[in-house]
C-alpha cells in the first residue's frame, strides 16, 4: 500500500488553528529581515486556517479589504490587526528588548 502524507500546507494551516502554534510562527516571521512584508503573509496564513472569510465576517471587515491589508503591500490600520488577531484568539504585546553583554 502506498504510504499516505499530508501536503505541507495542509499541515501548517492544522497546526495555526492552535494560537500557541500560531503565536510562534508570527513571532518568528516578526524576526524576519523584511518582518513587515513577512509577517503580514503569516498573518494571512493564521487567518487563511482559520477561515479567511470567516475571520474576516467576525473582525467586522470587508473579505477583500482584509486581503488588501494582509498582502505583501498591504498597510493594515492597528485596529485591523488587534480585530484579525482577536478573532484567532490572539493579541498583541509590546516586550523588553534584550540587550547585548557588553
Amino acid at each position: 500500500m502506498p504510504k499516505r502524507t499530508k501536503k505541507y500546507e495542509d499541515g501548517l494551516m492544522d497546526s495555526l488553528k492552535n494560537p500557541e502554534e500560531a503565536a510562534a510562527y508570527l513571532n518568528a516571521h516578526l524576526d524576519e529581515e523584511d518582518s513587515e512584508e513577512v509577517f503580514l503573509l503569516a498573518l494571512r496564513d493564521v487567518a487563511k486556517a482559520h477561515g479567511f472569510s470567516e475571520v474576516a465576517e467576525q473582525a467586522d471587515l470587508g473579505r477583500e479589504s482584509l486581503y488588501k491589508a494582509l498582502s505583501k503591500d498591504g498597510n493594515p490600520k492597528l485596529s485591523t490587526l488587534k480585530a484579525l488577531l482577536k478573532v484567532v484568539g490572539l493579541k498583541l504585546a509590546v516586550e523588553q528588548e534584550e540587550k547585548a553583554a557588553s
